[in-house]
């Protein structure tokens, strides 16, 4: 069920993104945020890397956008920035976060502790990200109506 929910709010995201052009992507639709379709699809592809590689697995990994000086670089997206890099950074990372999902059972505990000490379960993290894509799905939900007047899922 875990799996299943976390899938649907996968598609859903890309869903939301369908037949849009990269400028259309790349624009910031409630200003003065700088939110952007594309910003949440390469912010998400981060937030995979951090759950399923970096605190599942223990994988040490760099982060995909951020930067100490631009720690939101993944939302901060340019001209330069596009739909076809991101979609396939995030699709890989989809990819490599099942593969390690795959090889834990549900209350196996995280390599990696949080700052605070505490390690999570593969059910928290599936839980976690179930709440991270639904509240920026919620975004993606205004950002496309803006953009294009679409509404759905």
């Amino acid at each position: 069920m875990l799996e299943g929910w976390l899938e649907y709010h996968r598609g859903t995201l890309a869903m939301k993104c369908e037949g849009l052009d990269d400028a259309r992507l790349r624009t910031a639709s409630a200003p003065p945020s700088d939110l952007s379709l594309l910003g949440l699809v390469r912010h998400m592809a981060e937030v995979e890397r951090g759950w399923f590689r970096r605190t599942l697995a223990g994988e040490e990994t760099t982060r995909i956008y951020s930067t100490k000086e631009d720690p939101d670089g993944d939302i901060h997206v340019t001209e330069a920035d596009t739909w076809q890099e991101a979609h396939t950074t995030w699709r890989e990372e989809i990819e490599r976060a099942r593969a390690i999902a795959a090889a834990h059972g549900l209350d196996d505990l995280s390599a990696r502790k949080s700052r605070g000490g505490e390690r999570f379960n593969l059910r928290w993290i599936y839980t976690h990200m179930i709440e991270e894509y639904a509240r920026h799905n919620g975004h993606a939900d205004l950002l496309r109506e803006r953009i294009d007047g679409a509404t759905g899922d």
